[in-house]
């Protein structure tokens, strides 16, 4: 069964380049990495805080927030 993984971004610079990396970086046949793209759907902001989310890119592991470069705070996205 895959694991699954999700990337939040908000379509900035640095979060299409994490996604680009992303995408090499995980193994599919391990993980189901799903894209949310905050900046188009403000409704998953309140999911990405609730992950332990402070600031895109940012990926969730097996429950776990990793925050890949800060490019910028959830905040700015509500």
């Amino acid at each position: 069964m895959k694991q699954k993984a999700v990337f939040y971004h908000a379509g900035c610079p640095v979060c299409v380049a994490a996604e680009q990396q992303l995408a090499t970086a995980l193994d599919p046949v391990r993980y189901a990495v799903e894209i949310v793209h905050l900046g188009e759907q403000k409704s998953r902001v309140a999911e990405a805080e609730a992950a332990g989310v402070t600031s895109v890119p940012a990926l969730v592991l097996d429950g776990a927030p990793f925050h890949i470069n800060f490019g910028a705070p959830l905040t700015a996205l509500k």
